[in-house]
């Protein structure tokens, strides 16, 4: 029942539209219903939803069209996930940590705690073994997956009261998804999940104590520093949160050559597009969230390091118990400690000067 929302809300008219699209050319017209995770008002992202789809049809002619199916409520997540590997819809925007309750490994597609920057990320999954991994992983699970979006890191969120050790984490009722939740768990603190549009609300009533979202411009518009003043960073969990493309395994393979190559194409151009839009956006919403009385500060250094402690352990007991995390894990931890030996050298050290240079 679940499932079948995600098509339901697409509406007759949509369906009737997309059905009615004449064909530019002789050759077969191929349609995809596409769904997203991302309501509107994120724009940055759902904008890049939007563009894919256009792309699509420009890049392929016509041949291949992609009927964006509306988010105009929430929908559970693993709901569009299951009508993806039905074949309810074709293909789905989303943030694979979303689906770490299925599989702690669905994070590697995204963030894990200590992780890759995005930069990173990138090479690791377009020219290490990263995505050969990660399809291997998503196999039995009916996906193919393209990297498409990346928020770069991640604000740590908004508290309403300051830190100053790893022990004002004890009893912290704060709102956090994916494998952060379990060191914070770990850590004494009480993730919790809710909807978008409850946050505010729990925040003002005292219900949450603390809420990570994404970064300036989203947190902004949703009106988080409205309510709690103290805006911590980094967001360690999430060095660089990547979002996929995932399509059917069966939809894909029945796609052309050349319609495959479209895809791609496409998706790769979003990719791009949805971090450097939150490159741009990012800095004047922090000025404006500045403006209006937040209280930028690093997270203490015992926290971090107690937070490393605790994600690295995690790792560890996931790596004994799950094959599928020991395998991936091992290749990321390798290709991150390369990563992080050059890093430090010129990219660092230039983006150190240049932070403190008068411009």
């Amino acid at each position: 029942m679940r499932r079948r929302r995600v098509v339901q809300q697409a509406g007759l008219a949509g369906i009737l539209a997309a059905c009615a699209a004449p064909a530019v050319h002789a050759q077969p017209v191929v349609r995809w219903r596409l769904a997203t995770a991302f309501h509107a008002t994120l724009d940055a992202i759902h904008g890049g939803t939007e563009q894919f789809a256009r792309q699509v049809g420009l890049l392929s002619g016509g041949r291949l069209q992609v009927t964006l199916l509306p988010n105009e409520e929430p929908i559970p997540h693993l709901a569009q996930l299951e009508a993806l590997q039905q074949g309810e819809i074709d293909a789905l925007h989303a943030v694979p940590s979303y689906f770490v309750g299925l599989d702690e490994c669905f994070a590697f597609d995204s963030a894990i705690p200590f992780g890759l920057n995005s930069r990173q990320m990138n090479a690791w999954q377009l020219e290490g073994n990263g995505l050969r991994l990660l399809r291997d992983f998503y196999a039995p699970h009916q996906i193919v997956n393209f990297p498409m979006g990346n928020s770069g890191a991640q604000m740590g969120g908004w508290f309403r009261r300051e830190l100053h050790s790893a022990g004002d984490l004890q009893g912290l009722r704060m709102q956090i998804d994916g494998l952060g939740a379990r060191v914070l768990q770990a850590l004494g603190g009480s993730p919790q999940q809710m909807a978008m549009g409850e946050l505010v609300g729990a925040l003002e009533r005292g219900a949450l104590d603390a809420v990570e979202w994404v970064g300036p411009h989203d947190d902004r518009k949703l009106g988080l520093g409205r309510v709690a003043r103290h805006y911590y960073y980094p967001g360690w969990w999430e060095g660089g949160s990547q979002l996929s493309l995932y399509c059917n395994l069966k939809a894909w393979r029945a796609l052309a050559p050349e319609l495959k190559a479209v895809v791609e194409a496409a998706a790769q151009c979003v990719h791009a597009t949805i971090q450097a839009r939150y490159d741009l956006l990012n800095p004047v919403a922090l000025k404006q969230l500045v403006a209006a009385g937040a209280k930028v500060k690093a997270f203490p250094l015992p926290v971090m390091d107690a937070a490393f402690k605790a994600s690295s352990a995690l790792h560890a007991e996931l790596s004994r118990r799950n094959p599928n995390w020991r395998r991936i894990h091992a290749d990321f931890s390798a290709f991150r400690r390369e990563q992080n030996l050059w890093h430090r050298l010129a990219e660092a050290s230039f983006d150190r000067y240049m932070q403190s240079a008068r411009l």
